[in-house]
């Protein structure tokens, strides 16, 4: 962000900072604000991690989370799982006893365990000695990919099986978003927000601004990799996204708005001759619109 956006971390300019009270958020705000400030020892950093943010920076939504895992939710993972779970292979590549295997092995578990294993062992020095992925075919490491992203489609994204309104779970979040922006938009120099959380509120949140195609609803599983739908290019390690504001003074009512997601540009579900490029007048009036409408139908539902 410094390299790219220069004159917005020059001289003194203003960093304010926040992360839910999770060390592991509190441990990447420090990090980053530390080296910020190793680039510009001049910065006006404030830091906070506190639980009277909590309630739009890593919001629960009990009604939403009750309704995860519907019935025809769980049939359909289920039914997508199928041929999807067992590696008959790897059985056969540890056990030379196929009856004992039978009897006496989860074979379900024992192969999504040991992948999920292997896959870990890529974060420690353990791969130095033995390499667990050696024992899995790419095939085996596709199929896993595939099960662990419908999951997070139907648990965070706008799966129809579950209703599609999952990704709603962050309206306070996508509502403080903007109106901190209005906010700082009246100041002379706005400077920099930060805000530090989790993939489990990424993830929704990239779904309700539908960035990209990370709106992209569907009853069928098997639809979500060919469209693009992969849970892995929101949240890999340091994930982030940002919010680009351009004017030409502080007096500018036609504000300009640019989202990246992990570096990348983004396109938003808005009209726009200029796209990467929004009208922000135009952005915030969508998602408040939006925000508004879910909220109206959800009180006459429960009414």
């Amino acid at each position: 962000m410094m390299i790219r956006f220069p004159d917005v971390f020059e001289g003194k300019a203003h960093i304010d900072a926040k992360s839910t009270t999770v060390n592991r958020c509190i441990l990447s705000m420090g990090s980053a604000i530390q080296g910020m400030v190793s680039r510009n020892p001049k910065l006006q950093v404030r830091m906070d991690a506190s639980t009277h943010d909590m309630w739009y920076l890593n919001h629960q939504d009990k009604n939403l989370r009750d309704s995860m895992m519907t019935p025809a939710t769980k049939q359909a993972y289920e039914i997508y799982c199928q041929n999807r779970e067992h590696n008959p292979r790897l059985m056969a590549l540890l056990f030379n006893d196929s009856t004992y295997v039978k009897e006496q092995v989860d074979e379900v578990w024992l192969n999504y365990y040991l992948l999920k294993s292997a896959l870990i062992q890529q974060n420690t020095r353990m791969g130095n000695f033995i390499d667990f992925l050696d024992l899995f075919s790419y095939e085996d490491i596709h199929q896993f990919w595939q099960k662990e992203n419908a999951w997070w489609y139907f648990m965070y994204g706008p799966s129809l099986l579950n209703g599609g309104k999952q990704p709603f779970t962050q309206r306070y979040l996508l509502r403080r978003i903007i109106e901190e922006a209005d906010s700082c938009l009246q100041l002379r120099k706005p400077g920099v927000q930060l805000r530090f959380g989790h993939e489990t509120i990424l993830l929704p949140l990239t779904c309700l601004l539908e960035l990209n195609h990370f709106g992209y609803q569907t009853y069928d599983l098997e639809e979500l990799e060919e469209h693009g739908w992969w849970a892995c290019l929101v949240f890999p390690m340091a994930s982030n996204l940002q919010f680009i504001f351009y004017r030409e003074s502080p007096s500018d009512r036609d504000v300009l708005v640019k989202v990246l997601l992990n570096e990348e540009e983004t396109t938003l579900p808005i009209k726009s001759e200029i796209a990467p490029y929004y009208k922000w007048r135009d952005v915030r009036q969508y998602y408040l619109d939006k925000i508004e409408n879910y909220e109206k139908s959800n009180l006459c539902r429960v009414q």
